[in-house]
């Protein structure tokens, strides 16, 4: 497997995320051209200074390769069209995937003597914009080294190698399930305190210097839920997505976490009256209504549009 000093790269999904990494590897000395299906992605990239192309055909063999997209079918669609022409160094798949479909690709890229890592990341829109996202990585050692420039770009070298591939889809499901749950137990919590005549901010900075306490309860429900901005970038269509494959993993392999089911069904049913394109954070309204001032959904079936296909948390 190669290494490169090549500095071109394309970044094949333009969203909020996609779009966010592109601009940060671009300020790390990159030459990066981007690739969206959308032409308004493409657009808002290029007013970032950002090349593009509408025709990913262009960027095969490209040296290196971030793929930021809604699904693992999609990436099973585009990593062959990469490796179509000879000269890929690394494919680095920050996409929220299924581990069979990393390891499908890390052995199609490694037939052709590429590397393909699926690096899940967190840390959201802010993350992906300074460089300072969190990764779980999973790839051979081989392909680990040939994706490592890219990804302390992206990182600050924040990242963790879980083990061979599709580990580290296996771990940021896990990781977004246990997000989704505890942002309904949260808002249960906080529920409770409002009936009581407490205000839920100060409940919340109370439990959050506590054994309760999480990033949930100390920054999304201060940031987003209690302030009424349910504004982070991320989609309750793509958690809701997140948590029922984390518990569909699961089963494949003979296990049963019977609350992460309870949790995946609650943000089935939120999905269904809020709809995909809600922030994530909007589950408050469904789970503990009084203590947000959006307050409840009506009960109308938003409209159904898959959310922003080029959005990763």
């Amino acid at each position: 497997m190669n290494t490169s000093t090549d500095r071109r790269i394309a970044v094949i999904g333009l969203g909020a995320m996609g779009g966010a990494m592109a601009a940060t590897l671009r300020r790390a000395g990159w030459a990066v051209t981007g690739f969206d299906p959308s032409e308004a992605a493409r657009a808002a990239s290029e007013e970032a200074g950002i090349a593009t192309t509408a025709n990913i055909e262009d960027l095969a063999g490209t040296p290196y390769a971030v793929l930021s997209l809604p699904a693992a079918s999609v990436v099973e669609a585009t990593v062959p069209r990469l490796l179509a022409a000879p000269g890929t160094v690394a494919i680095i798949d920050t996409t929220t995937s299924e581990p069979a479909t990393s390891k499908l690709m890390a052995s199609l890229a490694e037939a052709q003597g590429a590397a393909f890592v699926d690096a899940p990341v967190s840390g959201g829109r802010d993350g992906a914009a300074t460089g300072t996202l969190s990764a779980f990585v999973g790839a051979t050692g081989a392909a680990l080294a040939a994706a490592e420039p890219v990804l302390l770009a992206l990182t600050g070298g924040k990242y963790s190698h879980i083990g061979g591939p599709g580990s580290g889809n296996v771990v940021k499901l896990l990781n977004n399930v246990l997000a989704a749950a505890n942002l309904v137990s949260v808002g249960e919590a906080l529920g409770v305190a409002k009936a009581y005549g407490i205000d839920p901010a100060k409940a919340a900075a109370s439990i959050s210097e506590a054994s309760g306490g999480s990033k949930v309860s100390a920054n999304m429900y201060p940031n987003w839920v209690l302030s009424g901005t349910h504004d982070s970038g991320f989609s309750l269509g793509l958690m809701a997505r997140d948590a029922a494959l984390a518990v569909e993993v699961a089963a494949q392999i003979g296990e049963n976490p019977a609350l992460l089911a309870v949790v995946a069904s609650q943000w089935q049913e939120a999905l269904a009256v809020l709809g995909p394109r809600a922030d994530f954070t909007e589950i408050a309204r469904t789970v503990a209504p009084a203590i947000t001032p959006a307050g409840a959904p009506n009960t109308t079936v938003p409209n159904s549009t898959a959310p922003n296909s080029t959005a990763v948390a």
